[in-house]
């Protein structure tokens, strides 16, 4: 059941109503590309073509809008130096670097257990081949 609060009264996060403004910050964290850019940048500032090569398989267009968007969220800063041609490097902000650790075991996690969800997937799909009805 949603609450709603008084005007003027700080309200607690629950990222389970549907207005909380945590969500926003899942929304934004939840998201691959963000997740493995977040993770790269965290050694320090690199440059957009040194990141994309690190990300394997990020398309230039889907590599902009996640650094336009961590930086829109304050998570990451784009800095352009004046030279020719222009060099812009991405680095973490103090709130970028306040989420490398929860991200960094997510990853650990992915790695650890990838074999049992690709099996998992496997014995899914060939019940589903075999006609059986999935599990709800």
């Amino acid at each position: 059941m949603e609450t709603t609060q008084a005007l003027g009264e700080a309200a607690t996060p629950d990222v389970y109503l549907r207005g909380c403004a945590s969500r926003t910050a899942l929304e934004v964290i939840a998201n691959k590309w963000t997740h493995l850019a977040v993770c790269a940048l965290r050694d320090g500032p690199m440059r957009f073509g040194a990141l994309r090569r690190r990300l394997q398989g990020v398309t230039q267009k889907m590599l902009t809008q996640t650094l336009r968007t961590l930086e829109r969220n304050g998570l990451v800063t784009r800095t352009l130096y004046p030279t020719i041609p222009p060099r812009v490097d991405y680095e973490l902000t103090d709130l970028g670097r306040s989420a490398v650790g929860v991200l960094d075991e997510i990853l650990l996690w992915s790695e650890q257990h990838s074999a049992e969800i690709t099996a998992a997937r496997q014995r899914y799909d060939d019940g589903v081949a075999e006609g059986e009805a999935p599990g709800l």
